[in-house]
């Protein structure tokens, strides 16, 4: 616990666990994070749209255990997909950033 007493922000809490931008712990933490976020972007725009998840992957061309797989941050997307996915199944717009 002493250890913790000197964070002050999310950022040292994250180094600290996770280690420093650039080490595998902390890229391998990112990705996780980077995941998670998308699924639950995906999750909340599938219910705001009224759609099931088999409804979802019938209109972007896809199978509905992608689908799930995606929303529980289980799996791996391209970028192709995850457009389709956004813009032909829910009408959506993608926009990038690039750090």
């Amino acid at each position: 616990m002493n250890a913790n007493k000197n964070i002050r922000t999310f950022e040292e809490l994250i180094e600290h666990e996770h280690g420093k931008i650039g080490t595998e712990n902390r890229n391998k933490y990112e990705e996780g994070a980077q995941m998670f976020i998308i699924s639950e972007m995906l999750k909340e725009a599938r219910k705001q749209a009224n759609l099931t998840q088999e409804q979802l992957a019938e209109r972007a061309g896809t199978k509905k255990s992608y689908i799930s797989k995606l929303e529980n941050a289980k799996g791996n997307i391209q970028l192709s997909t995850l457009i389709r996915i956004f813009e032909q199944g829910l009408g959506r717009r993608i926009g990038l950033t690039f750090l």
